[in-house]
């Protein structure tokens, strides 16, 4: 380092700028199934969202996308796995950084920008038990052209988003009273991310397990992109991505079905 450069360092006095706070949240994706009563009829299947309920104010009580304070020696990705950690006990997972929401007011306490992470994975391979404040939610969604309804079940509970897009494409909460900060837009971002990539990726297989049918794998597509895909298409989509093992699911009551495994 240059004698300057040092001086100046030295000298520096960064009281002068305000400060801003770092938080990291988490955005983890999986599938659900629901058994139906009709045994020739395949389990429906549901896309879900783990959410953990507030204990601390703001937003006590509310359900937020888990998250928290980045700290002073620590670089974002062990930020991110440290807290979901401490607040759902999900460990060694991976991780994409999805995007940095920076809105000025989006955290009542402070000037707080996150940077969220995303992750999809299959719910009966996590070896592990909740944190007793963590529950998955199962997500449906209304889309129309300038707004988005989002639902959020679990049980009983359901929680209820309205998001608005401007002229320019730009989403804001026009009605929420159960999600926390700004995680409503983190979530639908989430979603807009699957749905670009899920046609040219193999990131639905994350939902699956290692062997799955042709009728499982195209639900999980059709509940990423909400909406019905005719089998055809659905089958040039997937031609490329997946191989028969030859074997074959029986046991629920209809006839067996072809078993196949990601390429």
């Amino acid at each position: 380092m240059e004698n300057n450069e040092k001086k100046f360092l030295e000298s520096y006095d960064s009281s002068e700028f305000e400060k801003v706070s770092l938080t990291t949240d988490a955005l983890i994706f999986s599938i659900s199934n629901e058994s139906q009563d009709n045994y020739r009829k395949t389990n429906k299947k549901h896309f879900t969202v783990l959410l953990v309920k507030r204990e601390d104010y703001p937003f006590k009580d509310m359900w937020s996308l888990p998250g928290g304070f980045v700290d002073v020696n620590e670089n974002l990705e062990d930020s991110v796995n440290r807290i979901l950690k401490r607040e759902t006990n999900l460990s060694n997972i991976y991780l994409e950084q999805l995007y940095t929401f920076g809105e000025v007011n989006r955290d009542p306490r402070m000037r707080i920008i996150s940077t969220a992470y995303m992750s999809l994975i299959d719910k009966n391979k996590i070896g592990c038990s909740l944190t007793k404040q963590a529950k998955w939610f199962d997500i449906s969604m209304n889309e129309e052209k300038n707004k988005i309804e989002l639902y959020l079940k679990n049980g009983d509970e359901v929680l209820k988003v309205v998001l608005k897009r401007n002229k320019n494409g730009d989403l804001s909460v026009s009605k929420n009273n159960d999600i926390a900060f700004d995680h409503s837009l983190i979530l639908y971002k989430g979603i807009e991310r699957l749905k670009n990539k899920i046609e040219y990726t193999d990131i639905a297989f994350n939902l699956l397990p290692r062997y799955f049918t042709l009728s499982e794998l195209q639900q999980v597509y059709e509940l990423i992109l909400n909406k019905k895909l005719l089998a055809p298409a659905f089958r040039r989509i997937i031609k490329d991505k997946v191989m028969s093992t030859g074997e074959y699911k029986t046991g629920e009551g209809h006839r067996p079905a072809a078993l196949f495994k990601k390429v």
